[in-house]
């Protein structure tokens, strides 16, 4: 069993008395990081998950020679539908409520169904300077480290933010990986996107520029698929803030599936890019792709990893698949990476590549889950610092 998180906070909001979470895993230099969801039918055993699995992103990612030295895991979440008109009023009360943590022990940014420039605008009215305050008092130049990231935020990749698309752009590259080890190549390969936000969004991106035939997204309101190959551009300039495509605009040869017809298309590879356990015992088995690229956080239950692998279907866990953004935030933070594109998308691919490599290389020499592998190899590395005396004892 892992050990109990350091901290867990359960918030209700006094004027909707929705409930808000709010999960410590670790503390690491004193601090931790993880993002901020919101949605409807949000739970703290939800948060606790996704708290953990940041512990392991932050560790997977260490490399020596970078700045970055891995932060502790933390999540927050808000039981509450991004689309009610409540939500910003939630948002902002939540965040009041949580300020004295995030000033002291928790950097965050944007998850599912919120966008950075909302909990910005929170963490100002609630007095913060940053969502990431507490992270900033680790640099010896906070105000360098913030405009670090605040102009990495301005820069403009095809009418999207830099920091949105390099989540999306870490799944692809995860993704070619994993078709090479197999053999495969994104030409030769079909792949449905579930989720079509910030990461989800990207994610269809890359893999299309790179030949891969992306042949049907799903969002909220249900899948759109076609069998020659999605216009993912077109689709791009369709979604809503929270991902979900105008139906009354769709290019020519799009056709309208029931949402839940997600898992029945054939495809060679399937990317969760939305909600947590989307995966589990009772639908795993409608998979019909050989491999599955865990973009969103928690996106398989422990069974269907395990009924998936037991058909030879390969699983790229979560921490790995989407750490991208994490990673991004606190390379250009301390320094590792200047905000522009090119330096950004080279580290990345290099990152996603070595990553993938090496726990697919354990996989194969243990008889081991992916995601099995790439735990030990978090683990590995918070020996690896905790041997350079750069962690604090605190789990």
């Amino acid at each position: 069993m892992p050990p109990e998180p350091y901290l867990e906070v359960t918030w209700t909001d006094p004027v909707t008395a929705r409930n808000g979470y709010l999960v410590i895993d670790r503390l690491v230099r004193g601090v931790s990081g993880g993002g901020l969801r919101m949605r409807d039918g949000c739970t703290l055993s939800e948060v606790r998950d996704l708290a953990r699995a940041m512990s392991l992103k932050e560790a997977v990612v260490y490399q020596e020679g970078d700045r970055y030295l891995p932060l502790g895991g933390a999540k927050g979440g808000i039981d509450c539908d991004p689309y009610d008109p409540a939500a910003r009023g939630v948002l902002e009360r939540y965040v009041a409520a949580m300020r004295p943590l995030m000033e002291s022990y928790w950097g965050t940014g944007e998850d599912l169904g919120l966008r950075q420039p909302d909990i910005d605008e929170a963490c100002h009215r609630a007095g913060l300077s940053s969502s990431i305050e507490a992270v900033l008092a680790l640099l010896d130049d906070p105000d360098g480290g913030r405009r670090r990231v605040q102009r990495g935020f301005a820069v403009d990749v095809e009418g999207i933010s830099l920091g949105d698309m390099v989540g999306g752009y870490g799944v692809a590259e995860a993704t070619f990986a994993l078709l090479r080890r197999l053999g495969m190549t994104p030409e030769q390969t079909r792949a449905v996107v579930q989720g079509f936000g910030s990461i989800g969004g990207a994610s269809a991106r890359y893999l299309a520029r790179a030949g891969v035939r992306v042949v049907a997204i799903c969002d909220v309101r249900g899948v759109v698929f076609d069998p020659a190959g999605l216009d993912v551009e077109a689709l791009l300039a369709l979604r809503d803030p929270q991902g979900a495509i105008e139906r009354a605009a769709l290019p020519g040869g799009c056709q309208r599936l029931a949402r839940e017809d997600w898992l029945t298309v054939d495809a060679e590879v399937l990317v969760p890019a939305a909600t947590s356990y989307v995966l589990s015992g009772e639908n795993c088995d409608q998979v019909r792709a050989r491999v599955v690229i865990e973009a969103a956080n928690v996106a398989a239950s422990p069974e269907a990893e395990e009924r998936l692998a037991a058909r030879g279907v390969s699983v790229l866990p979560d921490f790995v698949a989407n750490l991208a953004t994490n990673a991004w935030w606190w390379w250009t933070l301390f320094g590792d990476l200047e905000p522009a594109t090119e330096p950004a998308l080279r580290k990345i691919a290099a990152t996603m590549h070595r990553l993938v490599d090496e726990v697919f290389a354990r996989v194969e020499r243990e008889g081991v889950l992916p995601r099995q592998a790439a735990e030990a190899l978090a683990r590995e590395n918070l020996d690896r610092l905790a041997a350079l005396e750069v962690t604090p004892a605190s789990t």
